[in-house]
């Protein structure tokens, strides 16, 4: 496939850019996120006893809280026969009395991260697993300066995220061409960003 200047698309279509794979996506932008990416983060962040995983899918971080001895509550537009479905996280206007962590629909992602500050206490986290990426973009510039992340903890191997949960498809064409991290806000903060690394 080549675009108008000759060259191939397949560059874009390996970094997810969205304007070259509207064929290619999960039409709901579903990609589970490995268990070990959330494991990871427990390893090396605290967080308050209530955890909101707000695009839970099928639970593949859920699960990993709850294994933590989290109380968790699990949520997703899109009923995939876990949590409570039908929530449109972006609608929700009640506050939420804990920390939320997810892998939002990268196209939401920062809506997804917004919504989530507006909605915690001070104090509170808000951890997204996202596209290195996601640190790219005038939109995004605003956002990091308003409410910058007090973490980035850039994943140093690849972590997988799975079109429609299928990590053994994905592992057999050769496992994950994208490099995620975790951005951890944690609100009231208004420090440097500091970057770290794990994995």
């Amino acid at each position: 496939m080549k675009d108008k200047r000759g060259k191939s698309n397949r560059v874009y279509i390996t970094l997810g850019a969205s304007n070259h794979t509207d064929q290619i996506r999960e039409k709901d932008d579903y990609y589970a996120t490995t268990p070990k990416a959330a494991e990871l983060l427990l390893d090396i962040e605290e967080f308050s006893p209530s955890i909101w995983e707000c695009a839970c899918g099928e639970g593949h971080l859920s699960k990993v809280f709850e294994s933590f001895g989290y109380n968790v509550k699990s949520t997703d537009l899109i009923d995939r026969g876990y949590g409570e479905t039908n929530i449109d996280f972006l609608t929700v206007n009640d506050t939420w009395d804990g920390d939320i962590i997810t892998n939002p629909p990268y196209k939401y992602g920062q809506q997804f991260v917004e919504k989530a500050l507006d909605i915690i206490n001070n104090g509170n986290k808000v951890a997204m697993f996202l596209k290195l990426q996601f640190m790219e973009g005038k939109n995004r510039k605003k956002l990091f300066i308003n409410n910058p992340p007090k973490t980035i903890y850039v994943s140093s191997s690849r972590l997988m995220c799975a079109k429609n949960g299928e990590f053994e498809r994905m592992i057999d064409n050769g496992g994950s061409a994208i490099a995620y991290g975790w951005y951890v806000w944690e609100k009231g903060y208004s420090g440097n960003t500091q970057v770290k690394w794990i994995n």
